[in-house]
């Protein structure tokens, strides 16, 4: 396990478990305060930050980002952009340089629409949900290790979209993410209610149906704040959907999902922006961490599942019939 990401999760203190339904939350607490970078949010806000497709054309995988401020800009993994010719998410997380134009990695959210409806893309307030985030994970890590490039797998994410579309019971025109979200407000609202953002907070440990799914961290407790809807929206997506089960919300069980990340090995890529992409993976859980100047910027990790597994041996396989022609 990489040394900052371990030294930072020794200063972390675990808050009072809150639970809503079939989903538990654990506070991640006390990880220091990071004031180098400002938000997707804040940027577009203060009109700093421009977002569109690559040309007139488009490319479904590249979008094209223009930082005029002075200060760089944390997008983070799995935020959703909407407008232009379809919407779509981000790959990894990326912190932008100041004043520069950066092409950044996306996958596509709404399958059914390639047409403008804007020049510039806006934040959509979202993420994707954490099923589709951790499954994007997975397939990212695999492109980067056999070509470098961040890329996903475009043709899993629409069927993601498609089967909660299917388990929300909701025919979007366009087969957009967004429709599923918006056809959920109401019981998004009240995890949202039952899950509020403490002061000293900088990330979120998640249990859905009894099992640990996933954590983020945030080194910022000012942009943590300001991401803590979007991310909380994200497990409950994916909780509002799946059959409820009995939940026994054990502190023991986050240690153990602690305890077993802390044992991954780790590979190095170099960024979209400033710092390093950390990728990782252990015997049950797998992850990310953007990290610059020994800092982390974002962390994310998520339980494996076993469709990973069937993956990265498929991805075996064929390297071997390659190797072999």
């Amino acid at each position: 396990m990489n040394e900052v990401l371990s030294e930072y999760f020794s200063t972390l203190k675990m808050g009072k478990i809150q639970s809503h339904a079939n989903m538990a939350v654990l506070p991640l607490l006390g990880g220091g305060e990071d004031s180098g970078y400002i938000t997707l949010q804040e940027a577009l806000k203060s009109d700093s930050l421009h977002i569109r497709e690559i040309s007139q054309q488009g490319s479904v995988p590249e979008l094209k980002v223009q930082n005029n401020g002075i200060i760089p800009v944390l997008l983070v993994d799995g935020e959703e952009l909407v407008g232009a010719k379809q919407n779509r998410v981000l790959n990894t997380s990326i912190l932008l340089k100041e004043r520069s134009e950066t092409i950044i990695p996306v996958s596509c959210t709404e399958e059914g629409r390639w047409s403008y409806n804007s020049n510039q893309f806006s934040d959509s307030g979202n993420l994707a949900a954490s099923k589709i985030r951790r499954r994007k994970s997975a397939s990212v890590s695999l492109s980067l290790k056999s070509c470098g490039e961040y890329r996903s797998n475009q043709t899993a994410i629409w069927s993601d979209i498609e089967e909660i579309s299917r388990d929300a019971r909701v025919d979007s025109p366009t087969r957009a993410l967004g429709d599923v979200y918006q056809s959920q407000k109401e019981d998004l609202i009240k995890y949202l209610e039952a899950f509020s953002s403490l002061d000293n907070q900088n990330g979120i440990m998640v249990m859905i149906n009894g099992e640990v799914v996933g954590l983020d961290i945030i080194s910022s407790r000012a942009a943590y704040h300001q991401l803590h809807p979007k991310l909380v929206k994200s497990y409950a997506l994916e909780a509002a959907l799946c059959e409820n089960k009995p939940l026994n919300p054990e502190e023991s069980l986050f240690e153990e999902f602690v305890d077993d990340l802390l044992k991954s090995s780790e590979e190095v890529h170099e960024s979209v922006g400033y710092g390093k992409d950390h990728r990782f993976k252990s015997k049950n859980t797998l992850g990310s961490a953007l990290i610059h100047k020994n800092k982390i910027k974002h962390a994310a990790f998520f339980k494996k599942e076993r469709t990973v597994e069937y993956m990265e041996n498929f991805s075996k396989r064929r390297r071997f019939r390659a190797r072999g022609n």
